[in-house]
């Protein structure tokens, strides 16, 4: 396939999370965002020996497994393709649970070494409409200059943004708010925040509501780049949110401030404008306090089967210690610390720490201990040894030098979850190599109409001395540009082809440090005090911002 050939095929099959595999006289494609059974028109982007990667143009033909014209209105969002969000809403939900069980699946079988290991049955959402419990909208525009737009980002757009007032993923009370806000601050003519020149003033929407309680918080994110009216425009804006008719009720409605360059929701300050900046959710008869910046499962329903799941692999727990590295706001700690001696959750980010702890406190939990800090530097310093561990990672799974440490305790029983099942299998064959062995694998779908899975892996440890070879494709494991790590020159190479300019390593540094990406030591610096160090143009930053989400690094 020659790059820049516009070609028509029927998609086979499709690798997880979203790649499409077109075969034409011999010669594979990979074409994201297509679905199994389409006919679809695509260009061919790259082009390698054994296999081409291509871009999605049109849909020739649907699926038959998905909706048909008698009811794709009913069942499928006026958003979808176009928005970046579902990609398996024009399916029926139990078609979606097929297609995700199959890729992990798949996934599992190609690294496994224990023949009879039990894949279990995919465990659905109880809801898959209207399911999530938090949505961050982005202000913009749908095209270059056109009229004020709040929802989601475009499909593989990074600046036009899809005003998504029918959103089938979220509760109406979402829907309504995001209406009234865009709606206010379009006839007052606020400007939104324009990530090039990082000038305006509205920049994201941050919404909550509690599936249990239906307590909703409403934080709007801005810079501080606005004159002297600030005041009136909050309280106005505030005024017409609790005007609303909702179904739910109010737990507050607060502004947060946000100056990073970064196209990312951070808080440089938060006031409250109404109520409290805080509500509570619950899960299996626990309750859990829950701030605007809380981590927390994004699908109330859905976390509760993923983490009876969890708990019925971790099996019996009396009189044991249990480590929970990567805790969050300790909901598994929390769950697991009325069956179980002592609970330890680490955990790098404070403030989840902090939330924990109050949970387990308000929950009358004494037995549970949260630690703040990096899992590979804890671990070394932590004196009590666990007798089960639970590890549920960051979507790129556990960091390398710390897999030895976790595996270095030995315990007979680790269960993993994870939100990224190519991250998933890439550790799980360190685990088999050093000893241990994978029992139980179930999928849990906690993102109905995505291509996102949870999965639950149960490793028990062997026996024996003997390490096991594994010959590990990672092509085949989709791994992404963080995880293979994009080369600076790779960066550069984006930059110049997409937007002409030239950048440097220096600049690339400067803008991974602003994302919290791993940036190495330099040892080229100035031996002078003073050293003036030029800093990354605004029109560089967001250009190379560009290039660290295409490489899937943020």
């Amino acid at each position: 396939m020659k790059k820049g050939t516009i070609l028509e095929g029927t998609v086979s099959k499709i690798q997880f999370p979203n790649k499409g595999i077109v075969e034409i006289d011999g010669e594979k494609a990979v074409v994201k965002n297509a679905l199994p059974g389409q006919k679809i028109r695509f260009v061919v982007s790259k082009s390698r020996k054994d296999k081409a990667e291509g871009r999605l143009l049109e849909v020739l033909e649907r699926s038959e497994k998905e909706w048909g014209e008698t009811n794709w209105e009913e069942n499928v969002c006026p958003h979808f393709e176009v928005c970046g969000g579902c990609l398996y809403q024009s399916m029926p939900y139990e078609e979606q649970l097929s297609i995700k069980e199959e890729q992990i699946r798949n996934l599992i079988d190609g690294i496994c070494t224990n023949p009879d290991y039990e894949f279990q049955k995919i465990k659905g959402s109880p809801i898959f409409e209207g399911y999530r419990n938090k949505m961050e909208f982005s202000f913009g525009d749908e095209y270059k200059d056109g009229p004020l737009a709040l929802g989601m980002h475009k499909r593989g757009s990074f600046y036009d943004i899809v005003p998504t007032l029918e959103c089938r993923i979220v509760h109406p009370d979402f829907r309504k708010i995001l209406a009234v806000t865009r709606d206010y601050f379009a006839e007052e003519h606020i400007p939104f925040y324009k990530k090039l020149s990082h000038t305006g003033y509205l920049r994201h929407l941050l919404v909550r509501r509690a599936v249990k309680t239906g307590e909703i918080l409403v934080d709007l994110v801005t810079s501080s780049q606005i004159d002297g009216r600030e005041t009136e425009i909050l309280n106005t804006w505030k005024e017409k949110i609790m005007a609303l008719d909702l179904e739910g009720t109010l737990a507050g409605i607060l502004h947060t401030r946000n100056d990073s360059l970064a196209d990312v929701v951070q808080n440089d300050g938060t006031d409250v404008l109404y109520g409290r900046d805080y509500f509570y959710e619950e899960l299996l008869g626990l309750k859990f306090k829950i701030s605007p910046f809380s981590f927390f499962q994004t699908n109330s329903l859905g976390a509760e089967v993923l983490y009876e799941t969890a708990r019925s692999y971790i099996g019996e727990t009396k009189d044991k210690v249990v480590f929970d590295l990567y805790s969050g706001t300790g909901t598994i700690a929390q769950i697991l610390a009325p069956v179980a001696k002592k609970v330890v959750g680490v955990e790098i980010v404070e403030e989840a720490v902090e939330a924990a702890k109050i949970n387990a406190e308000s929950n009358g939990l004494s037995n549970c201990h949260f630690i703040a800090g990096d899992v590979l530097k804890v671990l070394d310093e932590v004196e009590e040894k666990p007798d089960l561990i639970v590890v549920d990672p960051p979507r790129d799974g556990i960091h390398p030098k710390a897999l030895p440490k976790i595996i270095a305790y030995q315990v007979p029983k680790i269960v993993y979850i994870s939100c990224k099942p190519t991250s998933l299998v890439r550790d799980l064959v360190v685990f088999q190599q050093m000893g241990y062995v994978v029992e139980k694998v179930c999928a849990v779908d906690m993102f109905p109409s995505t291509g996102n899975c949870e999965t639950v892996v149960l490793l028990s440890k062997l026996n024996t001395k003997q390490h096991i070879e594994v010959e590990l494709n990672l092509d085949e494991l989709d791994l992404t540009a963080a995880e293979s790590k994009a080369t600076y020159d790779e960066i550069k190479a984006y930059v110049l082809e997409k937007y002409g300019l030239k950048v440097s390593s220096l600049y690339i540094s400067q803008v991974k440090r602003k994302c919290g990406l791993e940036v190495g030591q330099s040892y080229n610096l100035s031996k002078k005090e003073d050293a003036k160090v030029p800093q990354c143009p605004p029109e560089k930053e967001a250009a190379i911002m560009e290039a660290l989400r295409h490489f899937q690094m943020i």
